[in-house]
C-alpha cells in the first residue's frame, strides 16, 4: 500500500502525444447504451438534450491501494484524481455555461461510488466496465494487468452528437478549466 497523495502528479511524467485516435469522433452521434451510474440508475448519454461534458479517464486511484505496476510510465495514465477534482471545482462554472458533467471509466460502479464520495463529486460517474460505449465509439484504450482502460479524453456533446474532443489531455488537472474556457467561447445554438 502506498502513502502517496493522489492529488499530486509526480515530476517527469511522460506526456501523451496525439496519435490521431480521436480524429473520427467530432460529429459522431453517441450510441444508445445505458451505462451504470453512481446515482443508482442507468443513464443513456445519447438521449440527453443540450450540452453534456463526458470526461473519460483510465481509473481513479485509492489511497488504500497501490496503483498498477509501471502506472507512472504510461503516458497519460496518471492524474484521474486531479482531473475529477478539476471538474468538481469547475462544476458551477460549467453548469452556468449550460452543460452537465459526467465522468466515465471502466471501473465498476462500487469502485466509482467510493471515489465520488471521497472526492465530493457533485456529478455522476458512469461505468463502461464491459467496454460497450468505448467499442461503439472506437475510443482509444490501453491495457494494464489484463484490464482494458480508456485513454484520458473529454467529449463535449450537444443533443447526443459529439461537438468537441479534448485529446490527449495533459496535464489532467487543467482539463476542466480548458473545457470551461472552450464552452465560454461557444454560444449555445437555439
Amino acid at each position: 500500500m502506498s502513502d502517496r497523495n493522489l492529488q499530486d502528479l509526480p515530476v517527469g511524467l511522460p506526456v501523451p502525444e496525439d496519435d490521431g485516435a480521436c480524429d473520427h469522433l467530432p460529429g459522431t452521434s453517441l450510441p444508445p447504451i445505458p451505462l451504470p451510474s453512481t446515482s443508482g440508475e442507468p443513464l443513456d448519454l445519447s438521449g440527453l438534450p443540450g450540452r453534456t461534458v463526458v470526461y473519460c479517464y483510465p481509473m481513479t486511484g485509492r489511497p488504500d491501494r497501490d496503483l498498477p505496476e509501471g502506472w507512472d510510465d504510461i503516458p497519460g495514465a496518471r492524474g484521474c484524481t486531479p482531473q475529477s477534482c478539476g471538474f468538481r471545482d469547475h462544476h458551477g462554472e460549467i453548469r452556468a455555461l449550460g452543460a452537465r458533467i459526467f465522468g466515465l471509466s471502466t471501473q465498476d460502479t462500487g469502485y466509482q461510488e467510493e471515489a465520488a464520495e471521497r472526492l465530493g463529486l457533485p456529478f455522476e460517474l458512469l461505468s463502461d466496465e464491459g467496454l460497450s460505449f468505448a467499442k461503439a465509439l472506437n475510443l482509444p484504450t490501453f491495457e494494464v494487468d489484463g484490464t482494458t482502460m480508456i485513454k484520458r479524453l473529454t467529449l463535449v456533446v450537444d443533443d447526443g452528437k459529439i461537438e468537441k474532443v479534448f485529446y490527449p489531455v495533459f496535464p489532467p488537472g487543467e482539463n476542466a478549466g480548458e473545457v470551461a474556457a472552450w464552452l465560454s467561447r461557444q454560444p449555445l445554438q437555439d
